[in-house]
């Protein structure tokens, strides 16, 4: 009897431990695991490059004082930086990315399926908000000014929008060395094929015509 229990202790253990482990990034174990692009070898993550072969460089970008190009619809645009640029980030779950804004211009709502995301505001002022889930969709919104930070959950459909008179610049903190990003409108108007223009126009709401518009611009 008491080895049973002791067995069931046991496992209950080994499921909490695993859902914890496997519940963010892979963590290291060791000093670093610089990633080995390629190698083609499928892992949640890379596969570790031979430490006597790592360099300085895997740990190093420059260009994040370039600014991006906003001539587009949105009048923004994010420049990345994930362990594909940096392949020592593999394994720390962390990455980084650059938010340029025209005037006016938005980056349009959506989610990081897998990281959290800490904006810090460099230049100019957004306003940056996020919606929290069903049912609630309760939005959380504040102006941001040079040296305000803001955060957005993961999984938290978030967005920002440049509301000052001149540009506007800000730094993306993510948790994870490949965050992912799915943009709302892109990705409901934009899919390859389209979703149905009758679904869509139950879920919206409105008339499929009004659909057929909307999908005419992604």
């Amino acid at each position: 009897m008491a080895a049973r229990i002791l067995l069931l202790a046991a496992l209950v253990i080994s499921i909490t431990c695993s859902d914890i482990a496997f519940a963010f990034d892979p963590s290291p174990l060791q000093d670093f695991c610089v990633a080995d692009l390629q190698k083609p070898v499928l892992v949640n993550g890379y596969a570790c490059k031979d430490p006597k072969l790592v360099k300085a460089e895997d740990f190093y970008f420059s260009g994040l004082n370039r600014e991006g190009n906003t001539s587009n619809p949105f009048g923004s645009i994010a420049t990345r930086i994930t362990v594909t640029q940096v392949p020592g980030f593999n394994t720390l779950g962390i990455s980084i990315a650059r938010a340029d804004f025209a005037p006016g211009g938005v980056n349009p709502p959506h989610f990081h399926p897998r990281a959290t995301e800490i904006l810090t505001v460099l230049k100019g002022t957004l306003e940056a908000g996020f919606v929290t889930s069903n049912p609630e969709n309760r939005l959380f919104t504040k102006v941001l000014r040079p040296g305000d930070l803001f955060v957005a959950p993961k999984g938290m459909i978030h967005f920002q929008k440049n509301i000052g008179r001149g540009k506007a610049v800000a730094l993306a903190s993510l948790g994870s060395q490949n965050p992912g990003v799915v943009t709302v409108p892109n990705t409901v108007f934009g899919s390859h094929p389209k979703i149905s223009t009758d679904i869509l126009a139950k879920a919206f709401q409105v008339d499929q015509f009004r659909i057929q518009q909307i999908q005419k611009n992604f």
